[in-house]
């Protein structure tokens, strides 16, 4: 599993696998990323960080609060080719991104303004290693009633590593099979949905898609018997 001192001391030339020279983003762009990003900020109210994946689960930074909460106008969906951590470039998994359209329940976190920056860098340091997010704000509903601004990373299509295609039956069997040196990609699938159960989040096409890329694991392992 990613943790935090593992990232604080990653080369991200070879920590997370094999990356493509010319996908790689070098440190002085995801600090240009990050500096852009923060002199957006719409106000001087406190940085949330809006997570709808692994960051429910192993969030690896510090955060004064938590809350359950949903984003308008945005879904989940596979979309982007998984070439390190949990996949290979010979061996390509999916990972998850936001698409526009529909609505996506997660978590919110509320960042200490006294380590912010230290803790956004390690944020950019671990979604942001190609630059395949736009890190935009959005508004965030949360499940007590507030309103709040979030920090939220949408999948941007231009990047090479969009995928359009992200029915189940074109992601199931790669998500089956990849892996890398953070784990399976399947693994990652399967911590999510267990996750959105745990929080009365379900999903029912992610649970779907759950369901072939296990069925697709257990017919590999029969046929390996």
């Amino acid at each position: 599993m990613l943790t935090r001192e593992f990232l604080l001391k990653a080369d991200c030339k070879t920590s997370f696998g094999d990356i493509e020279e010319t996908l790689l983003w070098s440190c002085e762009q995801r600090a240009a990323s990050l500096a852009a990003t923060l002199a957006c900020r719409p106000d001087h109210s406190p940085v949330w960080i809006f997570g709808y994946g692994s960051l429910m689960w192993n969030p690896i930074f510090e955060a004064d609060e938590i809350a359950a909460g949903w984003l308008e106008g945005w879904h989940r969906a596979f979309c982007l080719r998984l070439i390190a951590g949990r996949g290979t470039a010979t061996h390509p998994g999916r990972m998850l991104a936001l698409k526009q359209g529909g609505r996506t329940s997660g978590l919110a976190f509320r960042l200490p303004e006294a380590r912010l920056h230290e803790e956004l860098a390690l944020l950019w340091k671990r979604e942001m290693i190609t630059g395949c997010y736009l890190p935009t704000w959005c508004e965030l509903q949360l499940d007590d009633g507030r309103s709040v601004t979030a920090l939220t990373f949408i999948m941007d299509p231009r990047h090479p590593l969009y995928e359009s295609d992200s029915c189940p039956e074109a992601i199931a069997p790669l998500i089956a099979a990849a892996s890398g040196p953070l784990g399976s990609n399947a693994q990652y699938l399967f911590s999510l949905e267990e996750e959105l159960t745990r929080r009365g989040m379900e999903e029912e096409n992610l649970s779907r898609l759950a369901h072939q890329v296990r069925s697709l694991q257990q017919s590999h392992c029969l046929k390996q018997a």
